[in-house]
C-alpha cells in the first residue's frame, strides 16, 4: 500500500551535516504519522524524530537541538537534517510510516524503506 524509499547517507566526520530524504508512493499523505527511525549494529531499532500526522515534530532526547523533521505534504517525502552529527549516530536510518499510529515505538509502524547507512566518524 505504501512504498517508502531512504537517500542521503553517507559517511561524515563528527560535526558535520547530512540531510536524509524519503520518498513516499502509494497511499501515504497529510493523515499518516511518519518519522525516522535508526537501528545501530547489536541495538534494537530506536525513534529519531516523528512528524505526527497533525505534522507536529516528536524528537528523540539524543537528537533535540541538532536534528529537524520536516515534510513536503505536496511532494510526499519527509526529510531529516541532521547536524551537529556525533560517531553515536552510526545507524542505518530508516523511514517508517502508518496511518492511525500515535507512538514512537518502531513495532507499530507497518511501512518501512530499505535504510539508508549513516557513518560518522570521530
Amino acid at each position: 500500500q505504501v512504498q517508502l524509499v531512504e537517500s542521503g547517507g553517507g559517511l561524515v566526520q563528527a560535526g558535520g551535516s547530512l540531510r536524509l530524504s524519503c520518498e513516499a508512493s502509494g497511499r501515504t499523505g497529510s493523515s499518516y504519522t511518519i518519522g525516522w527511525f535508526r537501528q545501530a549494529p547489536g541495538k534494537e531499532r530506536e525513534f529519531v524524530a516523528i512528524s505526527w500526522d497533525d505534522g507536529s515534530p516528536y524528537y528523540a532526547n539524543s537528537v533535540k537541538g541538532r536534528f529537524t523533521i520536516s515534510r513536503d505534504n505536496a511532494k510526499k517525502i519527509l526529510y531529516l537534517q541532521m547536524n551537529s552529527l556525533k560517531p553515536e549516530d552510526t545507524a542505518v536510518y530508516y523511514c517508517g510510516a502508518d496511518r492511525s499510529v500515535l507512538t514512537s515505538n518502531p513495532r507499530e509502524y507497518r511501512y518501512w524503506g530499505q535504510g539508508t547507512q549513516v557513518t560518522v566518524s570521530s
